[in-house]
């Protein structure tokens, strides 16, 4: 249960660890700060509302304490010392609450200067935590973006991988395809398998074939050339017997003219 329990708790942290973002976890942590921050300025803000009140309360009883003091005064005047020893025991009684208040105002006072100077100290911290998260974050994006560069052209990357795999098995496929092809042409030549179709012709047929079509070819050039040849011959002979047929006219021609010329 021990091992299980480490197991779990390293499997945890591994996938916590691969789910975490420093840049939110940066964002997480100002916002915390801040709201830190908050809580103390609201604390500035009640204690000073506390010293606020006390102040109040003193100036009231200080009035007050005036009051009898001059009531007393004007009852010893008119002769009631009776009414002035009363003023004056008020009086006595005021300035005793008076002087605790003042102590309860100078302690809030120290406390709201100490919470003062403390929010300023966190808002420094807060405004350098800032700062540097700022920074932080920018040179994470930036060493994300070169690392994912880097993997792209180097090809270690998922997306390349996968692009590099389906790559690889179209290759292999198209390499099985050319090798099946060229086995059943090798198959349809040697005559071990039978061509259904009646299109594809072994090695010996295709010979057969390609020397009868020459054989065909020369008979048609003979026969070509022996027309031409016959042709020829033909018109030779035809002038040949045109000119035996134009000699005996030109022959005859002078025994006519003379005999002409006797008429």
């Amino acid at each position: 249960m021990k091992r299980m329990g480490m197991i779990f708790r390293a499997k945890a942290n591994k996938a916590l660890d691969r789910a975490e973002d420093p840049r939110e976890t940066l964002d997480y942590s100002y916002q915390k700060q801040l709201e830190l921050l908050q809580k103390v300025r609201r604390g500035v803000a009640d204690v000073a509302t506390s010293r606020k009140r006390l102040e109040l309360q003193l100036n009231q009883l200080q009035s007050q304490s005036s009051k009898l003091e001059d009531q007393g005064r004007k009852a010893l005047a008119l002769g009631r010392e009776d009414l002035a020893r009363e003023a004056l025991s008020r009086r006595a009684a005021l300035q005793q609450q008076v002087t605790d208040l003042e102590t309860q105002h100078a302690t809030l006072q120290g406390e709201e200067e100490k919470l003062t100077l403390a929010a300023q100290r966190l808002q420094a911290k807060v405004d350098a935590f800032r700062t540097k998260k700022e920074t932080i974050k920018a040179t994470y994006t930036a060493a994300q973006a070169q690392t994912r560069i880097g993997e792209a052209f180097s090809g270690i990357s998922e997306e390349m991988g996968d692009v590099g795999l389906a790559i690889q098995r179209a290759e292999d496929k198209t390499a099985q395809l050319q090798a099946r092809a060229g086995a059943i042409d090798e198959l349809l030549a040697s005559g071990a398998l039978d061509d259904q179709s009646g299109m594809h012709k072994d090695d010996i047929q295709a010979e057969l074939d390609r020397l009868s079509g020459g054989t065909d070819v020369e008979l048609e050039l003979q026969r070509m050339k022996a027309e031409l040849a016959g042709g020829t011959s033909g018109d030779r002979q035809a002038l040949e017997g045109g000119q035996g047929q134009a000699q005996p006219e030109t022959q005859q021609q002078p025994q006519d003219t003379p005999r002409f010329d006797k008429q």
